[in-house]
């Protein structure tokens, strides 16, 4: 009798528990008192607390359509950018150096990662809190010149964000041959318009997913009242690429999604401080401002190509149909749109 092919598996969930004995197997920290799944999006990111009041946050990677996790790029990054003073969400490191156990798992092997924990709450819709993340961003890039780290596995270049992420979306079950024709005729045009403009355009190390759910902000050492801080985690998206890029990514997380739509009066205050925050730490030169907007479209491009290498995990509703053709709609709107001043 043939042996039952094993069962293949899209991704599990650990439960706290078991992270909890991941880390103190492979960790000198101590006992864990509590381990709970806090979020589950592209990665599962769990908070730990230890007996002796310490606190961090992990983070088990999975596997996603661009390939294996970026760990020893960004680990390293972080570890840089917290020694130069930046506020980063450091790895911790486990027993023997590392900053990256492989947990076993049904699947397969996933690389589990322990960062320190950052107090403070996300910039919402405060808008000193929007101009410190924009400072808080111009001083990651800032800082982050002097790395001589290990060589990142990805760049945020066109083929990154628009040619691939196009191709995993164009084969989703939910897409039909309109909308591909549709989604390859607006990458045609992204693709063009921005290679043009690629000479003038700045390169930085780039965060990749600064849209302002990925920072907490606290008060400075002036105090309540005074200056605020910010400090970033997340860093899974990172890598070399184009500044322009890496600002939109606010810009795109604040505009109302519908066509035709443009910032309300408080999200034109938020975004206009938002640069004025960058602006005050790190200069943008005009032909970086004005690209702002072409990279919109791309950033959902690559959004939804990350949705649809996630279908084994989350379902084709994910990206349904109905879904498909608004975004087209709302992407092909703002192909045209100047950056807002």
């Amino acid at each position: 009798m043939t042996a039952a092919a094993p069962t293949e598996i899209a991704q599990s969930t650990p439960t706290g528990g078991a992270i909890a004995r991941q880390v103190m197997e492979h960790y000198a920290l101590g006992e864990v008192t509590h381990c709970v799944l806090v979020r589950h999006g592209f990665n599962q990111v769990y908070e730990l607390h230890f007996a002796d009041g310490l606190r961090a946050v992990a983070r088990l990677c999975a596997e996603r359509p661009r390939g294996a996790p970026n760990t020893a790029y960004e680990t390293a990054m972080l570890r840089h950018l917290k020694a130069a003073g930046a506020g980063v969400a450091a790895p911790l490191m486990a027993r023997g150096g590392s900053t990256c156990v492989a947990m076993p798992l049904p699947e397969g092997p996933r690389d589990l990662v322990l960062f320190e924990y950052l107090d403070g709450q996300g910039p919402g819709e405060s808008v000193p809190d929007t101009e410190a993340t924009g400072r808080g961003l111009a001083l990651l890039h800032e800082l982050a010149q002097g790395y001589a780290g290990p060589p990142s596995r990805y760049r945020l270049d066109l083929q990154h964000l628009l040619h691939a992420p196009l191709e995993w979306l164009c084969a989703a079950p939910t897409m039909d041959g309109a909308l591909r024709a549709g989604y390859t005729a607006l990458a045609g045009r992204l693709a063009e318009r921005i290679t043009a403009l690629l000479p003038q355009l700045a390169r930085v190390a780039c965060h990749g997913d600064c849209h302002g759910g990925n920072n907490f902000v606290t008060d400075g050492p002036d105090g309540p009242g005074g200056t605020r801080v910010a400090s970033f985690f997340d860093f899974d998206d990172a890598g070399p690429g184009l500044l322009a890029y890496d600002l939109c990514v606010y810009l795109w997380n604040t505009l109302p999604r519908k066509a035709g739509s443009v910032l309300d009066e408080a999200g034109l205050t938020r975004w206009q401080r938002y640069i004025a925050g960058y602006r005050s730490v790190r200069p943008l030169a005009p032909a970086d401002f004005e690209a702002i907007t072409r990279f919109l479209p791309v950033r959902q491009i690559w959004l939804m190509g990350e949705f649809a290498g996630r279908i084994p995990v989350w379902g084709t509703q994910a990206i349904p149909s109905v879904y498909l053709r608004k975004q087209l709609e709302i992407m092909e709107y703002w192909e045209s749109m100047p950056t807002p001043e």
